[in-house]
């Protein structure tokens, strides 16, 4: 027995000027000259680009007026990171959006009113939801037990984006044997306790976290009764994000292969011109096309409640797209360019590492796909 589906979809004002002035921006900002100079620094990231995305903006666009923020919702964040997966551009403003969002959909209101101002305002946020290196685990084992008039703290954490430099994070926790978020404050565990992990994408910073006996005070548990629902939805906001800047990337990618197929001659003629490259080529148009449908799609329907059946699938549908788009295409990319695409110089390794790392960001294919068949079917 199949289910109905919600098959909106739409591109409005407001997502194409936040478009074209994310494009401008990011291509003026973030050359493929900036993203490699910026590979081995420890940031990975330049503060003034960061402070310029700041004071467009950018941080806010999701977080209501009535919290300092623009008030348009997770839609109009879908172009931004398909613009800055094109350029890509590295900044922490993925980790501090989906601490925004676990802040607005599980806090307490103090908790909003005190927080979310601050991250629209450039405060650097990061969540902290994986025990292990597996998406596709439901369990939590980081624990958070009654000490008195405080929490204490037990267990590591893994992946946390941008760790190394965040002043808030947003960590799952089992509390009273169910699922919760509290909130930590960078300073109240030792640097020690961060571990950065070298990621196959070396664009992207990612740490091991132990929270080991940190202790926080219990006005610092989000709501317990949403806590469930908002972890929920922080994977799939996540898995939507990861999937517009793996689609900005296959773009990028795409335009990388088409300019060396434009230039590169074999046997005095254009290798562009052989029918061998140029179905693969479309190929990858096609595949980028299909999954910036499915991105828009989501984007369509997205809310700023709690996450609907139809919402869950738009969004495991653009990850798996989107992601085996970009494997695709930087696969091709790779190839095209010969023994020339096998070495660390070439732009191609930045797309191919960047599908490896998205792929497995908040679940690969498989693990959508997975979940799409109970959703889709009874």
């Amino acid at each position: 027995m199949t289910r109905e589906m919600n098959y909106a979809l739409s591109f409005d004002d407001e997502q194409a000027m936040i478009m074209k002035s994310a494009r401008e921006f990011c291509k003026g900002k973030s050359s493929i000259q900036d993203v490699r100079e910026l590979l081995g620094s420890d940031t990975g990231y330049d503060k003034k680009v960061w402070k310029a995305m700041v004071e467009l903006g950018w941080p806010g666009i999701a977080i209501p007026e009535s919290f300092g923020g623009i008030g348009l919702g997770i839609g109009s964040l879908v172009p931004l990171a398909e613009s800055m997966g094109r350029y890509m551009l590295a900044t922490p403003f993925f980790s501090a959006t989906l601490a925004a969002q676990a802040l607005l959909r599980g806090g307490t209101q103090s908790q909003k009113e005190e927080w979310l101002p601050q991250i629209a305002d450039g405060l650097i946020a990061t969540v902290a939801l994986l025990d292990s290196e597996d998406w596709g685990a439901d369990t939590i084992n980081c624990t958070a037990v009654d000490a008195g008039d405080t929490l204490k703290l037990s267990g590591t954490k893994w992946l946390v984006g941008d760790a190394g430099v965040a002043e808030l994070f947003v960590v799952s926790v089992k509390y009273q044997d169910k699922p919760s978020l509290v909130l930590v404050n960078a300073g109240q565990f030792p640097k020690s306790a961060i571990q950065r992990h070298t990621l196959i994408d070396e664009t992207k910073r990612a740490f091991k976290v132990d929270f080991s006996g940190v202790e926080v005070e219990k006005s610092r548990l989000l709501d317990p009764a949403l806590s469930e629902s908002t972890i929920r939805d922080l994977m799939l906001i996540g898995a939507l994000l990861t999937a517009a800047e793996a689609t900005g990337t296959a773009a990028a990618s795409l335009d990388n292969t088409v300019e060396y197929l434009k230039s590169r001659k074999q046997f005095n003629k254009l290798i562009g011109s052989y029918q061998a490259l140029k179905h693969p080529t479309v190929d990858i148009l096609n595949e980028m096309e299909a999954a910036r449908s499915h991105l828009y799609h989501a984007a369509t329907i997205m809310g700023d409640g709690p996450l609907s059946d139809d919402m869950e699938i738009a969004c495991r549908m653009a990850k798996a797209q989107a992601t085996e788009a970009l494997l695709f295409a930087g696969d091709r990319d790779v190839q095209f360019h010969g023994g020339m695409g096998f070495t660390y110089e070439c732009d191609a390794q930045l797309h191919i590492r960047r599908a490896q790392w998205s792929q497995q960001q908040f679940g690969d294919a498989y693990h959508h796909r997975k979940r799409l068949a109970s959703l889709f079917f009874d």
